[in-house]
């Protein structure tokens, strides 16, 4: 991705090295479960959509100082925030709507949101309680080493994401689904958080429609995206953990989902086509 001497965002909130509180999302009992949920482009609304579900466990924070690849890290995301601002503030005018910018906070080990307090072990993701996106750059390493999606625009994908979430909540989707969640049992709710994270898919999508059509995009960019989608698939994550794949407890999509609904937004660049709710096949 064409990135270097490009406007960064100002939405941007450096927390590295400060640490969070004293508990964690995904801590204790169960917490591999809950990481193999929430990790990893989940979208991570985990105040509302998780409920804010928080455990007795403790994390600490080792002293941190910038590497040479953090500070790039942090310039490259910094742009990508930035062309997610100026794409969803065109397409939100084009419907007659007015885009508010979220703020992307950069952390180390742990962070306090306000869907309650979060170990890097989450991956990245974003709290619709204060309009933030939340991102270890760590996981760019994890990324490339344990699910095998090297690339800028694989991180790219990642942050366009989020803020795809971010957009959703602004569309009040977040709000009906959580809505959902008092009603229905995990498994009924499962489903809808499925089609909840694969429209996040094909929002990101739309965004890399259009930063190729900004010619920001370089050759293998979309297979960077793609591979890096089908890496975070429910089905493949699972059976990398446990050896096999149980799709009742799905809340993201199959790996095949995940990149169809983002290539379905890269190839539409509208919101039209999103509907993932309403659709007969995922």
């Amino acid at each position: 991705m064409k990135w270097q001497g490009r406007r960064g965002s100002s939405n941007v909130e450096d927390r590295r090295g400060m640490g969070g509180g004293g508990k964690m999302v995904g801590g204790g009992i169960g917490g591999i479960i809950l990481v193999v949920i929430v990790t990893l482009l989940s979208g991570g609304n985990v105040g509302d959509i998780l409920g804010g579900l928080t455990s007795g466990g403790t994390t600490s924070n080792a002293p941190y100082q910038e590497t040479a690849q953090d500070k790039e890290l942090a310039e490259f995301v910094s742009v990508v925030l930035a062309d997610t601002e100026d794409v969803w503030t065109e397409v939100f005018a084009q419907q007659g709507l007015t885009y508010t910018d979220p703020t992307l906070v950069l952390y180390s080990g742990s962070v306090d949101s306000a869907c309650g307090t979060a170990s890097s072990a989450v991956g990245p993701f974003y709290c619709p309680g204060d309009s933030k996106l939340y991102i270890d750059l760590s996981f760019y390493d994890e990324l490339q080493q344990r699910f095998q999606a090297p690339g800028d625009f694989a991180m790219a994908y990642v942050i366009a994401h989020e803020v795809g979430h971010h957009v959703q909540t602004l569309l009040g989707t977040s709000e009906k689904l959580n809505a959902l969640r008092q009603s229905l049992s995990e498994t009924e709710f499962n489903k809808y958080q499925v089609r909840f994270e694969l429209q996040a898919d094909y929002l990101a999508g739309v965004w890399a429609n259009h930063a190729q059509g900004m010619n920001l995009l370089e050759e293998g960019d979309l297979d960077e995206a793609l591979t890096a989608a089908s890496a975070v698939g429910d089905d493949t994550i699972q059976k990398q953990t446990q050896g096999y794949a149980v799709p009742d407890s799905f809340t993201h999509g199959t790996s095949e989902q995940r990149k169809r609904w983002f290539y379905k937004g890269f190839n539409s660049g509208t919101i039209a086509g999103g509907d993932t709710f309403n659709a007969t096949e995922l």
